[in-house]
């Protein structure tokens, strides 16, 4: 298995002398198998030139696997040279979330508008698939998906093939603004203690893998002015994968402000990090043109077509005026709340106390619950722990989320009660919208 970085920069493209040896050209890597499967991981800026070296080899298919559809991540989709090749045909995955499709957002950033050649004008013959979180196969390869927390719905990929396993997972930030500003002080031979459910399996995600690609934009120091980004910190990240026993980290999507000596910086920060935990982990930074290779031990056997059950039909992404929520809040979030859940579509029962709260899930069965941790009467942890406890199996499995103030909640006896997910304040819509959508897709594939 192979893996090659054409693009590493994250936001906004950097080209100049100042990043020379990490590169300018945003998120783009390609992974090919022994046996040839060829998966094209984001279409930022660095897909122009793969998509000149493939053209050139006479590579004519391939899977495309994006990761959001932020601008860094599909700015060279219209530029990318297979797709206006005949006879070359190009499966194109990414994530799909309520009402929107993946097809609809890249034809949308080539209107005419914004570039002289629509998608439907494209000359190879390509098929769009919307996916949620699960496995299916693609050739040798089987690929998992994971959500990742960014203000966009957000997949990691997680491949594996005879034996190696490459990870991708960028535009991710801790869910524990705890473990993203300082994390555990390492102490040696020692294993990073994880708290936070949602970062335990995000670590499980990694778990083993040759070759992790991470997010890496911010340091602990710089976190504090970039809560709610939708990036990690390079001391999360190392301490991810050392909890999850990961073999080699390449530090990916660096900041647009940091030229070739500050990534170097990071990178030591990253390698102090890891001799203070004296761990076996090797860290180095990724940059353009560096390819990687890992010998396949064993051949993993092929999957039927037919198993790709995370991919998403128009049923699965069906509008958001489908899906009741309850939201219980006090305070001055409420406003923030009902106007942008209720842009989406949504049917919001708005409640102001616990008590109400768990009223009206009983009568109306939502599809999820955003609850302030602090109200009057029931508070939101008390209000998760009777909908665990009662009788109604729908309310025993839908979707809770918390909202609290970061560091005042114990997350531990949170998620002991039966709390889907933590929600720090403040927060942005962006941020409150893609967590629904997310927790939303998750019960629906549970259920499916």
């Amino acid at each position: 298995m192979q893996a090659r970085f054409w693009g590493t920069r994250g936001s906004i493209a950097r080209p100049g002398q100042a990043t020379v040896q990490y590169g300018g050209n945003t998120s783009c890597v390609e992974v090919r198998s022994a046996s040839g499967t060829i998966i094209v991981l984001d279409c930022g800026t660095g897909a122009h030139d793969l998509g000149r070296d493939l053209v050139a080899s006479g590579a004519n298919h391939g899977h495309l696997l994006i990761s959001h559809t932020h601008w860094d991540h599909i700015q060279g989709f219209p530029f990318f040279g297979p797709l206006f090749t005949p006879n070359n045909e190009w499966e194109i995955y990414g994530p799909g979330a309520t009402g929107q499709h993946l097809e609809g957002i890249l034809a949308g950033q080539m209107e005419y508008t914004y570039f002289p050649v629509t998608l439907g004008e494209l000359s190879a013959a390509i098929h769009f698939h919307d996916l949620g979180e699960g496995t299916f196969q693609l050739g040798d390869i089987e690929v998992t998906t994971r959500y990742l927390n960014h203000p966009a719905v957000a997949l990691g990929y997680r491949m594996e093939v005879g034996g190696v396993v490459i990870v991708y997972a960028t535009d991710h930030e801790a869910h524990s603004r705890k473990q993203a500003e300082a994390g555990e002080t390492p102490r040696a031979g020692a294993t990073p203690a994880i708290i936070h459910t949602e970062d335990l399996k995000h670590a499980e995600f990694l778990s083993g893998a040759d070759l992790v690609i991470h997010d890496s934009q911010y340091t602990a120091a710089e976190y504090p002015n970039k809560v709610g980004w939708g990036h990690s910190t390079v001391e999360y990240v190392v301490d991810e994968c050392i909890a999850a026993g990961v073999k080699q980290l390449a530090l990916f999507h660096h900041d647009p402000i940091r030229h070739d000596d500050a990534v170097k910086d990071i990178l030591a920060v990253c390698e102090a990090r890891v001799r203070q935990w004296e761990a076996p982990l090797k860290v180095f930074a990724a940059a353009e043109g560096l390819s990687l290779n890992f010998h396949e031990r064993m051949q993993l056997p092929h999957v039927p077509t037919g198993s790709r059950a995370i991919l998403l039909d128009g049923d699965d992404l069906k509008e958001a005026s489908g899906h009741t929520l309850v939201i219980a809040d006090e305070g001055e979030d409420l406003p923030l709340l009902e106007s942008a859940l209720g842009e989406e579509g949504y049917r919001l029962i708005l409640a102001t106390d616990g008590e109400s709260a768990l009223r009206l899930a009983r009568d109306h069965h939502p599809s999820l619950l955003v609850l302030n941790a602090q109200m009057p009467g029931m508070s939101g942890l008390e209000v998760a722990q009777a909908l665990r406890s009662g009788k109604d199996a729908h309310l025993r499995e839908v979707p809770v989320v918390l909202m609290t103030r970061s560091g005042q909640e114990d997350t531990e006896a949170g998620f002991a009660a039966g709390v889907s997910d933590f929600l720090d304040k403040p927060f942005t819509p962006a941020q409150v919208r893609t967590r629904v959508r997310e927790w939303l897709q998750r019960a629906r594939t549970a259920k499916a």
